[in-house]
Order: structure tokens, then sequence, then C-alpha cells
């Protein structure tokens, strides 16, 4: 069997190894090499083909024998194959993904203004396939005449192409730059894949700016790189069969909804059908505390248990393939549910208000009937705004999760076609 694998100095977690095994059967794993190993490494026999990532691109041009005509023009490397006479090929897959990207994407950049953010290795590509586009491309960087501090000179941009890490897990929620600098504004591509939505895309979003993620270049580089590694053509019906793999195992299942609608059950049910990891929101919240709802309510007032709120929103945020059960009132601030929807499908568990009656002490908010139907009359617009889904639960437990689990990979084969 071949191995494969992918090449950086630190990698943490890492898509590659599971799109690779969708694509090919071949052994794929991570490779963390030291700069001070790696020519050792690269001259070793432990490996036969290999994808190439920060800080090595560059590096490792100089050891190959031959270069494609695209790792030529710009001197940067992803793939590497080790021929049999022990010299090493090196192909640069980022503009064929990038390239698929733009195209999967239907924005039109031929002719337009773009400005590619950051001026590092990916940065090089970007503009490399944007030029080939047609795209008058200006690139952005922290110095030089065109920076962020002037970026009212290009107020007329109307491609904006984010090459950085900012707003890249772990640190999610950032953004490079605010859209609203940009009123001609007609596409935004964003090449970081984790989260699926970042802050950028999620502002495009809230703008009517058609725009996409950088899964989509990932798997196509991948695929390319599959390609040089077997020596066999993928067809490009595999594109989109990784591409929905992936964000059917990643994406996480948000659940929102009234006190008293049945999340948790609906939760449990689902995890246990799905195998799937289940989180409480509000228990993570009483776990960082040491404290109850009811305390916490008793201690801060509904003010201070909101920013607790806010705070364990934008951690599961950052979570993948994980079920998220959410608090009531998680809907009352848009912070909380930008955090959730960077990596998930929101699905809103709606039960009729006769059967929402509740008198249970722990929800300080929902305790009596009448103030139930005051925070329903107030909610049910909110919860109706950001579910993606609608899910009926005024029957049992069981088919209502069978509902999400269905719905959520038409959910997934849907933002995939849009």
């Amino acid at each position: 069997m071949l191995r494969c694998g992918l090449l950086g100095e630190t990698l943490g977690h890492s898509y590659s190894p599971m799109i690779h095994h969708a694509l090919g059967e071949y052994d794929y794993r991570l490779f963390e090499i030291p700069k001070e190993d790696l020519d050792a490494f690269l001259r070793s026999d432990c490996w036969d083909g290999l994808n190439v990532t920060i800080p090595y691109k560059k590096a490792v041009v100089s050891c190959c024998g031959e270069l494609s005509k695209a790792a030529e023009r710009l001197q940067s490397v992803n793939t590497l194959v080790h021929r049999p006479d022990g010299t090493l090929y090196g192909d640069n897959t980022d503009l064929f993904g990038f390239l698929y990207m733009v195209r999967r994407s239907g924005i039109d950049s031929a002719g337009k203004k773009a400005l590619v953010l950051g001026s590092g290795g990916a940065s090089v590509t970007v503009k490399a396939a944007l030029e080939q586009l047609g795209a008058d491309v200006t690139v952005i960087s922290r110095s030089g005449p065109d920076d962020y501090d002037h970026l009212d000179r290009h107020a007329d941009a109307q491609i904006i192409v984010n090459t950085t890490p900012v707003g890249m897990y772990p640190h999610n929620g950032a953004a490079a730059v605010d859209l609203r600098l940009f009123p001609q504004c007609e596409g935004v591509l964003d090449i970081v894949y984790n989260p699926a939505l970042t802050a950028l895309l999620l502002q495009a979003e809230k703008l009517n700016i058609p725009h996409a993620g950088g899964l989509s270049m990932l798997v196509a580089q991948a695929k390319r790189s599959s390609e040089q590694f077997t020596g066999t053509v993928i067809g490009d019906e595999a594109l989109e069969r990784v591409e929905r793999t992936v964000n059917h195992r990643l994406r996480n299942i948000i659940l929102i909804g009234m006190p008293g609608s049945g999340k948790s059950a609906v939760a449990a049910a689902l995890g246990k059908a799905l195998g799937r990891e289940v989180v409480e929101a509000d228990e993570l919240i009483s776990q960082r505390t040491g404290m109850s709802i009811p305390e916490i309510f008793a201690e801060e007032g509904e003010e201070g248990f909101r920013q607790r709120e806010r705070d364990a929103a934008a951690q599961l945020g950052t979570a993948n393939g994980t079920i998220i059960s959410c608090g009531g009132g998680v809907i009352k601030n848009e912070a909380n549910m930008d955090a959730l929807r960077q990596n998930g499908v929101v699905f809103f568990i709606d039960r009729d208000l006769s059967q929402l009656i509740s008198t249970d002490s722990n929800r300080p908010l929902s305790s009596s009937k009448e103030a139930l139907a005051e925070m329903y009359a107030q909610r049910i617009g909110l919860y109706r705004r950001y579910a993606d889904v609608i899910v009926d639960n005024n029957g049992d437990i069981e088919t209502a999760a069978e509902a999400i689990a269905a719905q959520y990979a038409q959910a997934i084969h849907r933002a995939l076609s849009e």
C-alpha cells in the first residue's frame, strides 16, 4: 500500500486524512517534522507521496528533481511524489484547488477589481489564479502602500479573497476586514475551511453577497494530489461527494427552542442514533461556574447569565461533529447564533405553546404559564429566523430525532448546491 501523508512542522487538527481516505486506498498520516530534520526526512524511504504545508512549501522546491509548470511558476510546492529512481517530483495543486473553488462558487472575477488579503504563500497562488481568470488584483498586506490602514483607496473592490489565517480555528470570530467598507463588493472567498463559515463569510451572508469557504479548495487540491500519488484519474464527481462526506461528519447539529420543547430529550435520542457526543449548553455553564442556573440568576442576574451563555456559545461554536442543545434564550444575542452557525446546522424544535407549560424551578424565566406565554410571543420570530430547519415535536421524541437525522443530510446537500 502507498505510504502518503501531510508534511508540516506543527499540524494539529487536520481534515486531510479524512479527505484522502475518501479519495483512494492508500495509507495517509501526519508527519510533523522539525526544520532541522527536513532534509533527512525527504531523503528517507518511509513515504511515497506527500502534501506539504507551512512552513515547507518553498523549502522543498530546491529538493525536487522536476517541477510541474504550476510549481515552477509559483516557486511553491504542496505535493511531492517519490519516484522509483529516488528523485522527487513537485507540484502545486493549490492553484487547481482555488480555481475549482471559484468555479464552484459561481462568482465571476473576470474584469473585476479583486483584493487579496494577505501576502503569504497562499496569496501568491490566489493572485496567480485570479489573474488567470482575468481579474485586476491588488494584494493587501500589513505594510507598504496597500495596507490595512488605507483600505479606503480600494472601496471600489468587487471581489474580496481572504488568504490570511484570521478567523481560522481556534481563533474563530475574527475577520481581516469589514465588508461594509466595500459597497461594490459582489463576491467574497475565504480559503479558511475551519470554521465552515468564518466571521467574514457570515458578514457576507448578512449583506447578501455571494460567498464561499475553503473546504472546496481543500478537497479539490487533495483530489489532484491523490491523482499524482496513485497515477489514477479521479472524476470531478468525487469532489462534491467528498465535500458532502466531510461536512456531514464535522458539522454540528444545533438545537434551539423554547424551554420545555424537548431539546434535551431529542438531543439524547439523536446522539444515540448517530453515535455523536451531546453537549447541553446550560450544563456546560453550570460546570464552569460550579452553580446551577437558578443560582447564577440569583447571584448575577439575567445579564450575568447571558454573558456566561455568550462565552459558552463561543466555545461550542468551535466544536466539530457534536450535537449541541442550547438554552431557550440563546437566540436573544446575535453573537451567540453567529458563533454556533460557524460549524453548525440549526434546528428549531417546535412545540405548541399548549404543550410547553412548565413549573420547573430550574427555569427561572418560564416557571409560570403566563411567563411562558409572554416569552413565546417574544421569541418565536427569532427561533424561526435562525433555524435552517424547523422540526415539529408535538409527537414522540424518536420521530423528531429521526426527522432531524434525515433533514440534516438534506441540509448539507442544499448548502453545497447553493
